[in-house]
This record gives structure tokens, C-alpha cells and sequence, in this order.
């Protein structure tokens, strides 16, 4: 009778170990798989994130390229005004004449009259 409860046992104990073994293979799988996830997570997020930066870069680019180009267009357009109208003046003057000048030469104005339509 011992030997059958002894046999029990082992085949018992066998099984056992087996069944650990399969439990800590399964384990080991999952944690692979689960490890694998998780870089494959992060590398997605890594790309999705210099994706982001790049396009944030060509954006600020793009931002200071027409920022210049703007402040070239208002120097451009505040020297226009300043050749097509030239710089006008109030004058204390007791004629009360208005001085304009217009490319560097000074015109008197004595008189204004409204333009006619």
C-alpha cells in the first residue's frame, strides 16, 4: 500500500512540476509578448513625436522666412510713401506755409485748395 500512495505521490509531484513549468513558460511568453508591446508602443510614440518636432521646425521656419519677408514688404512700402508723398511738415511759420519735402527737395505750399471731382 505504501508503494501505491508513494507512486501517487510522485506522479502527483510530477504532475505538479509539470504544470509549474507550463504556468512559468506561459509567464515567459506573456512578459516577451507584453515587453514587446510596450517597445513597439514606444517606438511608434517616438516617430508620432519627431514627426512633430519636424513639423513644428518647418513651421517656425516658415514663420520667420514670411515674418522677414513682411518686415522687407514694410520698409519697402514705408520708403514708397516716403519717395510718392513725401515728408510733410507744419510749419510755424506767420505765412502758415506747409513744407513738403519730396525726394530730398522742399516745396512750399502757401495756399490749399480742395480738388475738384
Amino acid at each position: 500500500m505504501s508503494l501505491r500512495i508513494k507512486v501517487v505521490v510522485d506522479k502527483f509531484v510530477e504532475e505538479l512540476k509539470q504544470a509549474l513549468d507550463a504556468d512559468i513558460q506561459d509567464r515567459i511568453m506573456k512578459e516577451r509578448e507584453m515587453q514587446s508591446y510596450i517597445e513597439e508602443r514606444e517606438r511608434e510614440v517616438a516617430e508620432r513625436e519627431a514627426a512633430w518636432k519636424a513639423e513644428l521646425s518647418r513651421r517656425e521656419t516658415e514663420i520667420a522666412r514670411q515674418e522677414a519677408r513682411l518686415k522687407m514688404e514694410r520698409e519697402n512700402l514705408e520708403k514708397e510713401k516716403s519717395v510718392l508723398m513725401g515728408t510733410a511738415s507744419n510749419q510755424d511759420n506767420q505765412d502758415g506755409a506747409l513744407e513738403i519735402t519730396v525726394s530730398g527737395e522742399k516745396y512750399r505750399c502757401l495756399r490749399f485748395s480742395k480738388a475738384k471731382k
